[in-house]
Formats: C-alpha cells, structure tokens, sequence
C-alpha cells in the first residue's frame, strides 16, 4: 500500500522498571507510616521509604516523558501513534474512574450498610450487640468505641473553603479549555494567559486544601484516627489532591513546552491528554463536595 503508515516501534525503554520500583516503595513507605512501622531504635522509617519512591517516581515521569517528547520533537510519531496514545490516555482515565470508585463505594457501604447495622437497624442490626449504646447518625461524631477512636469535634463547612475550591476548580475547567481553544486557533499568547492562569487557580486550590486540613487536624479534631469518618474524608480528598497536584504540575510543563513553541493547531495531544486529565479531576472533586462535604 502506498500510503501505508510507518509503525513506530520505541527502543527497549528502562522506564517500565523503574515506575514499578518507585510505586513498590511509595505503597510501601505510605503504608508504614500509616500503621506506625518502626525500626532500629525506634526510628519510624515509612516516611524516608515512602520519600524515596515518591523521588523515584518523579526521576522516571521526568525521563520518561523527556523521550517521549524528543521522540515527539523528531516527528517519529505518525498518526497510528496518535491513536495509540489516545486509547492510552483513555483507559488510564478509566483506571482512575475505578480508584476513586472503590473510595466513594467504601463511603456508601459505610452509610448505607455497615453504620445501620452497628446501630440495630435492618437485617443485621444484630450488630449492634458489639455496642449496644451505639446509635449511627452520619456525619459520625460519636464512634461506637469513643475511647479507642474519639469523634471529631465538628465537621468542616461545606459553604467556607471547599465550595471556594469548587469555584477555583470549576473556573480552571473554563479556562484550560480556552487555552484549548487559542491553541487549535493558533494564538499562542492567549493560550500562555488562560493556562497560566488554569495552573493559578490549581495551586490556590492545593494552599486552600492545606489550610482546610490544618483547621481539621488543630482545631476541629479530625483526623485518620477519629473514625471511619476521619478516613474516608481524607482518603478521598487526600488522593484528591495528589491528583490536583499531578494534574497542576502537567499543566505548568504544558506551558513551558507551549512557551518554547511545542505544539501546532494540528498536533497538540500532549496538552489534549492534560486537558483531559484535568477535567476527570474536577469532575471527581463536585462529587466530593456533594457527597462528603453537602450530605
């Protein structure tokens, strides 16, 4: 066939290792500090393990993404290429649709199932034997082992800093997708303005979540250890905002690249796939306003 298209095949890459190593250590690391792993003289060393993943990963994003541009820059990709990375791209959005599912299902199954039945209600209130003085009321002030897992003492406010974070992420949508616009129509400087101005918005949503969190953990006693409540709200804000802080550190390459004149109004999937990733992550934050912070 004349027109057939070349299939670009990537030299032998040692970036797959590397990643598997780095998640190895980060789970392993998060996990132990979690659990309160100590070592040697009683030095925790969870949070130096979890360090060093956290370390490994960003050297093997940075590497691996480096060739992938060059490879980009060589004009070694051809359109089956293009395809290929879309259906990546995809089904890793997928894959992140089914972590942030088992979040929000372990949520539900809590307030729907489990805290009815250890307070005496359907089925299985025989549960509630374990503790008979326990009565389920979400949000969860008062654990059914107070002792062990003392309750916070209020829940953070849905109308203060989480719905300005609703506001600053739902504005960032807006404007990564001008920036989007200005790129397809070729106005590079428009561009550089509306993504300057997506990243703004994404780190001012990471300095309020970490003021929100200090007021939780100082003021308001809530925390990991003060119950299922204390866990699944930072569980799923927590792996939230490592989303948020990915997805604003892709955007700031994104404006490099575009500042050093990468992409053109044809072939920009680069920005396309961080466009995307940021839309999944504002997404996933309206249904953690509405179902852990509304009701």
């Amino acid at each position: 066939m004349a027109n057939h298209e070349t299939y670009y095949v990537p030299a032998q890459s040692k970036w797959p290792i590397i990643a598997s190593v780095g998640l190895l250590l980060t789970v392993f690391g998060g996990g132990s500090m979690m659990n309160g792993d100590t070592a040697g003289a009683g030095g925790s060393l969870g949070k130096w393990i979890f360090f060093a993943g956290a370390l490994t990963i960003a050297y093997m994003m940075f590497g691996w993404f480096s060739n992938v541009v060059k490879e980009s820059r060589e004009g070694l990709y051809s359109a089956q290429m293009d395809r290929s990375f879309r259906m990546g791209m995809g089904w890793f959005i997928f894959s992140e649709v089914m972590f942030f599912a088992a979040f929000f299902g372990a949520l539900f199954y809590v307030r729907t199932f489990a805290g009815p039945w250890l307070g005496g209600e359907g089925d299985k209130g025989v549960a509630n034997m374990l503790w008979p003085e326990f009565s389920f009321q979400w949000p969860l002030m008062v654990n059914p082992d107070p002792a062990a897992f003392p309750g916070p003492k209020e829940v953070i406010s849905a109308w203060q800093l989480p719905l300005l974070n609703t506001i600053l992420l739902i504005s960032s949508s807006v404007t990564v997708t001008f920036a989007h616009h200005a790129l397809r129509a070729d106005k590079r400087a428009a561009t550089k303005v509306w993504l300057g101005l997506t990243v703004a918005l994404g780190t001012a949503f990471l300095i309020l979540q970490a003021l929100e969190y200090q007021h939780a953990y100082h003021d308001l006693g809530l925390t990991l250890n003060s119950g299922i409540y204390g866990a699944t709200f930072f569980m799923l804000t927590g792996f939230h905002g490592a989303h948020v802080t990915m997805g604003t550190l892709i955007l700031a390459i994104m404006l490099i690249r575009i500042t050093k004149g990468h992409f053109t109004p044809q072939h920009h999937f680069g920005f396309e796939a961080a466009s995307w990733y940021w839309h999944f992550v504002d997404v996933v934050w309206v249904g953690l306003f509405i179902f852990v912070y509304i009701f």
